[in-house]
């Protein structure tokens, strides 16, 4: 489910069914690096909004987490952490950050969810058939990871 309303009415009708928070984590970045910044963002858009839609019914995908490039990285995951803190306390079992942010990874251990790193991968010239094949095929390596962790926890 996305975070529209319609859908978040639908949620909150089947809570007990809804047990996992996916929220992307994208940098904000200008300059030289905005194109990057950029890149990554289309990229983790459409990967997240393909597992959307793969796990309608069990999972919320909420809006993204986005911190400037510039932050220190100890904010951002103290903000994540704060995220984290109030989407347990409304009963979210599982929360995975999915993110091509390469310095987040060195604080995975500082988060209680699921924090996935993927390499961005430049979408850019691509048709949109073959954008699809490229999500499609990064994501189902994260199905796995995802059914893994449910397995784990049930």
């Amino acid at each position: 489910m996305k975070w529209i309303p319609q859908e978040v009415e639908t949620y909150l009708s089947a809570k007990e069914y809804v047990d996992t928070a996916v929220i992307p984590v994208y940098s904000l970045s200008f300059g030289e690096e905005m194109k990057q910044s950029a890149a990554a963002f289309e990229f983790i858009s459409l990967l997240t909004g393909y597992l959307e839609k793969q796990f309608t019914g069990r999972i919320l995908l909420f809006p993204p987490y986005t911190y400037l490039k510039s932050e220190h990285i100890e904010n951002v995951v103290s903000g994540l952490s704060k995220w984290e803190e109030t989407v347990v306390q409304n009963e979210f079992k599982h929360i995975f950050y999915i993110t091509s942010e390469l310095d987040l990874r060195m604080f995975e251990n500082k988060v209680d969810g699921s924090l996935i790193w993927l390499p961005s991968l430049p979408l850019g010239n691509m048709n949109e058939p073959q954008k699809i094949e490229v999500v499609e095929s990064q994501a189902k390596q994260l199905l796995s990871i995802f059914t893994q962790k449910w397995s784990n926890h049930e």
